[in-house]
This record gives C-alpha cells, sequence and structure tokens, in this order.
C-alpha cells in the first residue's frame, strides 16, 4: 500500500463548517479565506508519471495574499519537484462562492 492511500478522509459538512469558522474567526476581515483551482489542473498533476496524490502548502504570494501551493506526491509520500507546481488560483476575496455553510 503507498503511503498516499493513508492521507485524507471525507468529512460531513458540519465538521467543516466548524474548522472554516474557526479559521475565519483568526483572521482580519479581507484576508484570503479560500482558494480556487480549476479541475484542468489538478489533473495535469494528478496525470504525472508515479503521482498518487497531492501536497498543498499554505505560502504567500508577491501581493501579501495568502494562497497555496500544490504539487503532485509521490507513492513514497515525496514531492514531485521536478513535475508541475500550481498557483495563481482564485483567491476568496475577490473570488469566491455565495453563501454556504463553509464561508458565512
Amino acid at each position: 500500500m503507498s503511503i498516499t492511500d493513508q492521507m485524507g478522509e471525507f468529512i460531513s459538512l458540519q465538521e467543516a463548517s466548524e474548522m472554516t469558522a474557526n479559521y475565519r474567526a483568526t483572521i482580519q476581515p479581507g484576508e484570503t479565506t479560500a482558494a480556487a483551482v480549476s479541475n484542468n489542473i489538478i489533473r495535469r498533476i494528478i496525470n504525472q508519471d508515479n503521482c498518487t496524490g497531492l501536497r498543498m502548502y499554505f505560502a504567500v504570494n508577491s501581493s501579501g495574499s495568502r494562497t497555496l501551493v500544490i504539487v503532485g506526491v509521490d507513492e513514497l509520500g515525496n514531492d514531485i519537484t521536478d513535475g508541475l507546481i500550481a498557483n495563481k488560483m482564485g483567491n476568496n476575496p475577490p473570488i469566491g462562492s455565495e453563501d454556504n455553510p463553509l464561508n458565512s
């Protein structure tokens, strides 16, 4: 079994809502609350040779906004640093979803 088989699990909307609310309680109004990325980007990373998962690094971009850096992970749990690495996502704000339990 690959180490990436042990990474992640599904949670309920209620648990996710509580977790995102806890995060929002720690930041200032207008700070980044989420980052969205197209499925094309995710598919391209996952479809790389030896990619069995994803790792998301918390990061701060050149504008000072929180964001994520996404990289593929191999079966040993190592980052695939010689492959595709994603960023420049749709950060919220300004790009966000309508109100729902995860963001309000």
